[in-house]
């Protein structure tokens, strides 16, 4: 059905089809919820999540269609990124298609209606009784003119962790100046300490999962170092990746020139190996959620392989449309299956620990 109407919609603006799709969403009641085969049900950090697919951050900025997203089929949710005050992002246009390679740029910048209104949508959501099924994280984020980061960080943990399933430090967004740089070690270990102790003062003994969302676009060194400090500061997961500033060869001129991060299709397979290298780099110890290019189960069940935990999409919801979370809930459990396994955790970094043990027999031999 999606297929047959996608035209239409890409007649419009990009940014103007995401807000009509938002509105939508809010304003029609979504008929049948989803049970996911039972092979996907996934524990971790204490929390149960019915499916191991989720929705990245970005599309529900303010935390308005957590339920309808929820009965998409979607496992859990992560909304934002939210920054303490109002901003408007960048100047538009700001998100750009490519239809040919299933790709989308954007540099949104990180606009937000503040953490009033999303704290508002957010309780507006919890206050429904019974709870829809589903884990909800929230992605938060630092205004574009905060010179000291951990000021705006400590902030919305102090208003927002008490709430949150889990919380997510976006500090890998090309689209915000200087975001970066706080992937750099000894800044990161900074923040680090920083938000912890905030998230301690702010829930005490019984703290939600803290997570830090990581760039693609790293070298080498970087990686190790920052999988070191993760290690070293006790966070509880990773989320790998974002956006890429790479624009492969093939990608035409007029898309390629855009500035902005890539996400979609090609990003496929570099943010697979950045899982894999960040699994192996921390010898499995802190739990990843897989994002980048997953477009069917395949994609998922390679990012599971590579050593994620739990997955998450956005562009391929922009092709696929929004009940792509179901087909690939449905396909991932057929490939578990097929493997003989009886669940996700089973199937996590299989593949790097099949390669370490074939490296650790050719080093015998």
């Amino acid at each position: 059905m999606y297929k047959l109407i996608r035209p239409l919609i890409f007649k419009f603006d990009a940014e103007k089809s995401h807000k009509m799709a938002i509105k939508i969403l809010k304003n029609l009641p979504i008929l049948s919820s989803f049970k996911a085969d039972d092979i996907l049900a996934t524990s971790l950090w204490n929390r149960k999540f019915p499916n191991p697919v989720g929705l990245a951050a970005g599309f529900d900025k303010n935390a308005e269609v957590i339920a309808p997203m929820l009965k998409m089929g979607f496992g859990f949710v992560e909304v934002g990124t939210v920054t303490p005050k109002f901003q408007k992002g960048n100047p538009t246009p700001r998100i750009f298609r490519c239809v040919e390679h299933n790709a989308v740029i954007n540099r949104m910048g990180f606009p937000s209606d503040g953490i009033g209104i999303f704290k508002q949508n957010l309780e507006k959501f919890l206050e429904q009784k019974p709870r829809m099924t589903g884990v909800v994280g929230l992605n938060i984020g630092m205004n574009k003119e905060q010179k000291e980061p951990a000021k705006d960080y400590r902030m919305l943990v102090r208003m927002l962790a008490p709430m949150a399933d889990y919380l997510t430090v976006n500090i890998s967004s090309p689209n915000t100046a200087g975001l970066r740089d706080l992937q750099e070690k000894s800044a990161f270990t900074d923040l680090m300490g920083e938000i912890i102790e905030e998230r301690k003062k702010s829930c005490g003994n019984f703290p939600p999962p803290l997570l830090v969302k990581l760039a693609p676009d790293l070298d080498e060194k970087q990686q190790q170092e920052l999988a070191e400090a993760a290690l070293e500061s006790k966070i509880d997961g990773l989320i790998l990746t974002n956006t890429t500033l790479d624009r492969p060869n093939y990608l035409p001129d007029d898309f390629a020139k855009e500035k902005g991060g890539l996400s979609g299709r090609p990003l496929t397979e570099k943010s697979t190996q950045i899982i894999s290298n960040f699994y192996e780099l921390t010898n499995g110890q802190i739990p990843i959620i897989g994002v980048g290019g997953i477009f069917d189960g395949k994609d998922a069940y390679n990012k599971i392989r590579a050593g994620a935990s739990l997955v998450q999409l956005y562009t391929a919801m922009v092709y696929e449309g929004a009940y792509v979370a179901r087909k690939i809930c449905n396909e991932l459990a057929q490939l578990l299956k097929n493997d003989g396994f009886s669940s996700v955790s089973d199937a996590v970094g299989v593949d790097i620990k099949t390669n370490t043990r074939q490296n650790k027999k050719k080093a015998i031999a």
